[in-house]
């Protein structure tokens, strides 16, 4: 759970492939963190971050809170919705089958959830990068049961991936004292140890068959309203926003390496600071009626259709007028969030 932990969930995009019988739409496989979230904590019988609370989801569907945390649609969403793409169903859904999966793919997400095992550990159950890899390497296990190896293998590796994590590994890890990196690493070092365990999970999901990989970074995490009410001046905090500009450029190195090393890889890497910069510091050249946050982590809908307009537009990524039955939600209204406590 976090603000840009986010702009991290991990995106796969499967190009039309035909497979023994099944005509197989684009589907998108999601992996990340409270920002792509769309349910899989709520089943989480033990986990204390989940977005049930009143006015979650109030803009979304019919209403009521369906495992985002937020008041709309998520990031993942709308970008999966201008790009044509099903919105995938969380894995931890009691309903989920192979059929839907080869229809609508599968969202791993998990508010709490961090690259290391022991990011978010204080929210008792959540599920991290390595448990979401474990999770997709048991979906890739139903579809080579359904499909046979051959297409199954042709299937993963024409997909499209995209990465986003890394926001809880500091939010709730490194700069809270509770957690014991807190105090074994400094800056550096921890950053060091966030790219090796990183690099370890991209290689798996290559050898899953991951080849066009995309990882987004951080946004500034220090600008998020948990963080904000830690400076006197109610400003941002320019030491977690030199983190995250610290850990982007060790990521935007390790993707490129990553890209070189692993045989037919194509892995890029999508900056989102200064999008997301500009939103929080520079809101009238939106539209300053609108709410950027939705609570102390999470941005509203608003803001996540303006990042995600912004991301699609530098990355120079295609979309389409119109995504027939699965099309996005309207865009909400400005809504505060409901107090809390």
């Amino acid at each position: 759970m976090k603000f840009m932990a986010g702009l991290f969930a991990i995106i796969v995009t499967i190009l039309g492939v035909s497979i023994e019988g099944y005509n197989c739409k684009v589907v998108q496989f999601i992996f990340g963190d409270s920002l792509s979230d769309v349910g899989n904590n709520e089943h989480l019988s033990k986990s204390l971050a989940k977005a049930s609370l009143p006015w979650y989801g109030i803009d979304f569907g019919n209403g009521l809170p369906n495992g985002r945390y937020t008041n709309g649609r998520t990031v993942a969403d709308i970008i999966g919705d201008k790009m044509g793409l099903p919105r995938p169903p969380a894995f931890l859904d009691p309903s989920l089958t192979e059929d839907m999966i080869l229809e609508n793919g599968v969202n791993y997400a998990s508010g709490g959830g961090g690259i290391l095992n022991e990011t978010g550990g204080l929210f008792i159950q959540r599920l991290c990068m390595y448990k979401q890899i474990e999770l997709f390497q048991g979906t890739r296990d139903l579809i080579v049961a359904k499909v046979g190896p051959t297409e199954a293998d042709k299937f993963f590796q024409e997909a499209k991936y995209v990465v986003a994590l890394g926001s809880n590994d500091f939010i709730n890890n490194y700069l809270m004292p509770v957690y014991s990196d807190s105090w074994t690493y400094n800056d550096q070092s921890y950053i060091t140890y966030l790219m090796e365990t990183l690099q370890d999970q991209l290689t798996i999901l290559h050898g899953l068959g991951a080849r066009d990989l995309m990882v987004f970074g951080l946004g500034p995490m220090g600008c998020i309203p948990l963080q904000r009410v830690l400076s006197t001046s109610g400003g941002c905090q320019q030491k977690t926003n030199n983190l995250a500009l610290s850990f982007n450029k060790a990521t935007s190195n390790l993707v490129s390496g990553l890209s070189t090393k692993l045989p037919n890889a194509s892995y890029k890497f999508g900056d989102a600071y200064d999008v997301v910069n500009d939103v929080i510091s520079n809101p009238q050249k939106y539209d300053r009626s609108k709410y950027v946050f939705w609570d102390e982590y999470h941005p509203s809908d608003s803001a996540n259709e303006l990042i995600a307009n912004e991301m699609i537009k530098n990355l120079g990524w295609t979309t389409v007028a119109n995504n027939g039955t699965n099309g996005p939600s309207p865009a909400p209204a400005a809504i505060a969030p409901a107090p809390q406590g």
